[in-house]
């Protein structure tokens, strides 16, 4: 009789010595981490410059008149997203009603080598004046170095202006060149025209 009551006794408690081992062998899935921050700018690809390089280069190139130049750089990325080459140069041009553009410069990209380059081109519109000026072009989706000896065509004009410098674009199938321009004179309004990319330097500007 006490043995049966011993066996009962052992019966009633295995149920409750292992609800709790059962409950600790699963235990609750941990949280998951939190979702990264939204990084502000976007990370380069492959040959690819990121805003800083650029920005930096910039500052180097033009000097104390590069107040602005991250704005600029900002505006360009927003619409082009990363250059994947870059063009420090020096332009002249003149305009009444028609005037005329010569520049030339070093095209740098990171897996390409560099070239120099020459680019001419009329403007067409409300521009009055001269100017003289250094030059920085930003270069987005270039496939190659010589891919850049085209005709550019786009709204040649001081779309952006921020601390003395001026930003505008231009197009030639996927390739944009974004001129970023400093100097006496800015050329006003909405100047429509092309620039020419050469490998030598000419007059022609057709």
């Amino acid at each position: 009789m006490r043995s049966v009551a011993l066996v009962l006794a052992l019966v009633a408690f295995v149920p409750l010595a292992a609800g709790p081992i059962a409950a600790q062998s699963n235990p609750p899935p941990p949280p998951s981490p939190a979702p990264a921050p939204p990084s502000g700018n976007p990370t380069p690809q492959s040959g690819q410059y990121s805003s800083n390089e650029v920005v930096d280069a910039g500052h180097r190139f033009f000097g104390t008149i590069s107040r602005g130049l991250a704005q600029i750089v900002e505006k360009a990325g927003s619409q082009w997203g990363l250059p994947n080459g870059y063009i420090l140069g020096q332009e002249a041009g003149g305009a009444v009603v028609a005037g005329l553009r010569y520049g030339e410069g070093i095209l740098y990209t990171k897996n390409a080598g560099d070239l120099r380059v020459y680019w001419q081109g009329p403007s067409l519109g409300f521009d009055f004046g001269g100017d003289g000026a250094r030059t920085m072009m930003l270069v987005y989706n270039l496939p190659a170095t010589d891919a850049v000896y085209q005709r550019f065509v786009g709204i040649d004009g001081s779309a952006y202006f921020v601390g003395g410098l001026g930003m505008t674009a231009l197009t030639f199938n996927n390739i944009v060149v974004v001129p970023i321009r400093s100097g006496i004179g800015f050329r006003l309004g909405a100047n429509v025209g092309y620039l020419k990319f050469t490998p030598t330097a000419t007059w022609n500007p057709f």
